[in-house]
């Protein structure tokens, strides 16, 4: 069997390492991922000439939702599940190590917000407890285990409860406030109650999931922006076929981790990439799906930046809206 070291994936510190560890997941996953491996085989490749990430074949993030996509010979000992609004299928991620999507998603909090044990969290997340199997609320649950506190907590739709919640920490707790919300809660609790949030991060993690109509990202962020008095809304990206997440701090540019690489390709050539700057459909790279599949190409319209963070604007087509961030822009 060919073998990946997990611990290296977290360690890497330059774009050569990247590389070469990406190359090295690509043969394992040519290798020991069937789905993956006829893919390949359907489109005539061989993948021992493949000897640049740059070539990499990418596959299709419709997949995810046929059939399972596990490299290896492991059993899954955990299914995330997408929301799959639309009533058009859901997408399965079958996570073979539990623990690779803990570290994954502890380690890139803390390059973009530092120890979870400075926030007391506070999640309006409805949509996704009526859900099963849902990645955002294993992550939420898991940083607000690691924050150690006795504060944190969900309010689904309790925002009276939560207003005062917010009102008690801000008075009473040496933590900042942390809340994370999915955009139509977040935006009921901004209508109804227009809580002073000005010392608070607040993040969105998605769309209107059918309960409102859907708008740009800008006139979300304009309205919660002046409602909670703060200068910045930030954003998580991330989706039930990904291990790992990328964040916004600002204007929706988000940073991928040291791991995670954007490339955009053209959207009626997706084996033709696009320049920094260029819009185009987002391709991930996502070193932590290391027994599923890292090499997605999704259906989201995007832009890629020199600097490797990039910015989601929408859906290409018609492809269904699920998972995160599904707000066009």
């Amino acid at each position: 069997m060919f073998h990946i070291p997990d611990k290296n994936i977290f360690t890497i510190n330059s774009d050569k390492e990247f590389s070469t560890l990406a190359l090295r997941i690509f043969k394992y996953q040519a290798i020991e991922n069937p789905v993956y491996q006829n893919y390949i085989k359907n489109l005539k490749l061989n993948p021992e000439e493949i000897d640049s990430v740059d070539t990499i074949p990418f596959l299709p993030i419709r997949f995810f939702k046929s059939t399972p996509i596990i490299s290896g010979h492991a059993k899954a000992k955990l299914v995330f599940s997408s929301s799959g609004t639309t009533g058009l299928g859901t997408s399965k991620h079958h996570v073979v190590n539990p623990a690779i999507y803990e570290e994954s998603l502890l380690k890139s909090f803390r390059l973009s917000y530092g120890q979870p044990s400075k926030y007391d969290f506070l999640a309006l997340l409805p949509s996704y407890f009526e859900q099963t199997g849902s990645s955002l609320l294993y992550m939420v649950k898991y940083l607000m285990q690691e924050s150690n506190g006795n504060h944190s907590g969900f309010y689904l739709n309790n925002l009276s409860k939560l207003a005062d919640k917010i009102a008690y920490l801000k008075n009473n707790s040496s933590r900042k406030i942390f809340i994370i919300g999915v955009s139509f809660a977040l935006l009921d609790l901004a209508e109804q109650f227009a809580p002073d949030l000005s010392s608070t991060i607040v993040m969105e993690t998605g769309g209107m999931k059918g309960r409102r109509k859907e708008i740009t990202r800008e006139e979300l962020h304009k309205v919660l922006c002046e409602k909670f008095n703060l200068p910045h809304i930030h954003s998580e990206y991330g989706m039930t076929e990904l291990l790992s997440q990328a964040y916004s701090k600002r204007k929706g540019k988000f940073y991928p981790p040291p791991w995670m690489r954007i490339k955009i390709r053209d959207p009626y050539d997706p084996f033709h990439f696009l320049k920094s700057g260029k819009t185009g459909i987002l391709n991930l790279i996502d070193l932590a799906n290391i027994y599923s599949c890292s090499f997605i190409e999704t259906d989201d319209l995007g832009r890629r930046h020199d600097d490797n963070s990039f910015e989601v604007l929408g859906r290409f087509d018609h492809s269904d809206i699920r998972g995160c961030n599904l707000m066009v822009n």
